[in-house]
């Protein structure tokens, strides 16, 4: 990672608001390709997230935080929609429910992958935050969505995102959807807690496995 990347890294996640917004732009004028500003934005909310779970942060940073990256995502979002417009698979690819699970109520990362499969073709119904399994049940009861996202920040969402992969499991849907976890620190162990399908490292990585669910089916 180069020198520019770890010192934006570290203006976010130390919550250096006026210079993070600066040099964001910077990079981006200069020529930093939009999925790589994603992946420093990803990078410092790892930091911020840690920090929160560590006590040296609390509400107040994570809404800080929150706000640098929607800045930033308004500075990213027109690049990568004048990006898609051409692409050949920006006609309806298929809908996409998601929510941040329940107890949980960071929604940047969750409104950067909304925002990154809207511009890739796909209808998104997202619930918002701090949603309950039985609002995901009733959602895919009404609108059959073939994917579901439950995205969270903190450790404890990794719970919540069994419990609500469990309930749909209970409610008799499992077999319909194809179910993607992302945010914090997922990983393997965390993919196999859940039961989830799979989980996505960043909002690309996101897309791509609905893409490629929607292309299998």
């Amino acid at each position: 990672m180069s020198d520019e990347n770890t010192k934006l890294i570290n203006l976010i996640a130390d919550m250096e608001e006026d210079d993070a917004i600066a040099m964001a732009r910077q990079l981006l004028d200069g020529g930093m390709q939009p999925a790589a500003m994603l992946e420093i934005c990803r990078s410092a909310m790892d930091i911020v997230g840690q920090r929160f779970e560590d006590q040296e942060y609390f509400i107040p940073e994570l809404i800080l935080a929150g706000e640098m990256l929607e800045q930033i995502g308004d500075m990213v979002k027109p690049l990568i929609a004048a990006g898609a417009e051409d692409a050949e698979d920006r006609e309806a690819a298929g809908t996409v429910l998601i929510g941040t699970v329940h107890g949980d109520l960071h929604d940047i990362g969750k409104n950067i992958v909304t925002f990154m499969l809207d511009v890739n073709g796909f209808e998104v119904i997202d619930l918002g935050v701090d949603v309950q399994p039985q609002d995901f049940i009733d959602a895919i009861k009404k609108s059959a969505p073939p994917i579901i996202g439950l995205s969270g920040f903190l450790t404890l969402a990794f719970d919540s995102m069994k419990e609500t992969v469990d309930a749909i499991t209970e409610a008799g849907l499992r077999d319909q959807v194809k179910i993607m976890i992302g945010g914090g620190q997922v990983d393997d162990a965390i993919l196999a807690h859940t039961g989830a399908d799979a989980f996505g490292i960043n909002a690309m990585q996101a897309v791509s496995h609905c893409k490629g669910w929607v292309g299998a089916a």
